[in-house]
């Protein structure tokens, strides 16, 4: 059974559960990717960056899914954001991927370095030249949003950021609910490190469902897509495991609750002044 749940914006489809194939390469990438489609996944995220691309389409490939039914995202990575590399390294993405075109392409993080009208300008480009469906950002703060928004000449369908119950990211979809985008989460389960927070796992207990499921329960039951990331064929089937229990109004307020100052795991020395 395939999972069918999708986040609509600007014309895209997105199914709200994806795998994440962030640091998944090799024979144990390739496996991944093919068990999840055939356990009903249809959205498969990757990047350039992850260094995976080869490895993911032969996933894909292998798993004899019909190509119209998958939602495949690819990232362009921010040392290839001048014009030219910008659609030079989707063709390589491409051919990495053995794809004619991939479902969403996204500038993985801002490059102040480069003028963001350019980039958003090539990545429209690669568009309307048949190498992506769709196209948006990742890890882009909410003043970021409003200047790719005026400079795309193409609707953007989602921002990926890290978003998980300790990080409040509200701003953030603020501005995508305001622009008509989506908003992808990675690191949707913490990378893990929820598994003994009392308040999950109290509300995990009374509704007989891992912590992790509360997280990605508590994301998408907001309409926001979640992409996990796992290299373990048993958690695959227990991240798909979400959409047949909801979450209460208390629970979810609860959940808010832990959001904190410092619940951002991932900033590198390239990230952008996020939004406070």
């Amino acid at each position: 059974m395939a999972f069918t749940d999708t986040a609509s914006a600007n014309g895209a489809n997105i199914p709200l559960l994806g795998l994440g194939t962030w640091d998944i390469r090799g024979d144990v990438c390739r496996r991944i990717v093919e068990q999840a489609l055939r356990l009903g996944y249809r959205h498969v995220d990757t990047a350039q960056a992850y260094e995976n691309e080869r490895e993911v389409g032969e996933g894909i490939r292998n798993s004899g899914i019909p190509r119209d039914h998958l939602f495949v995202t690819t990232k362009v990575w921010y040392t290839n954001l001048a014009p030219a590399d910008v659609l030079r390294s989707t063709r390589e993405s491409l051919a990495k991927l053995k794809l004619d075109y991939v479902d969403l392409l996204l500038i993985h993080w801002p490059n102040s370095s480069v003028p963001l009208d350019q980039s958003i300008a090539a990545l429209c480009k690669a568009k309307r030249d048949g190498m992506t469906k769709n196209v948006g950002v990742s890890n882009f703060t909410t003043a970021l949003i409003d200047q790719a928004v005026q400079y795309s000449t193409e609707p953007l369908a989602t921002n990926q950021v890290e978003m998980h119950p300790y990080l409040d990211q509200s701003k953030v979809i603020a501005a995508c609910k305001a622009n008509g985008m989506s908003v992808t989460a990675y690191s949707p389960i913490v990378r893990g490190k929820a598994g003994d927070d009392p308040v999950l796992m109290k509300i995990g207990k009374s509704r007989k469902k891992s912590v992790a499921q509360i997280c990605l329960r508590f994301l998408v039951q907001q309409g926001i897509i979640a992409i996990p990331r796992t290299s373990k064929v048993e958690r695959l089937t227990e991240n798909s495991e979400i959409f047949d229990f909801e979450l209460t109004p208390a629970e979810m307020v609860e959940i808010h609750g832990l959001a904190k100052p410092d619940g951002r795991m991932i900033s590198p020395s390239w990230a952008p002044d996020w939004d406070r």
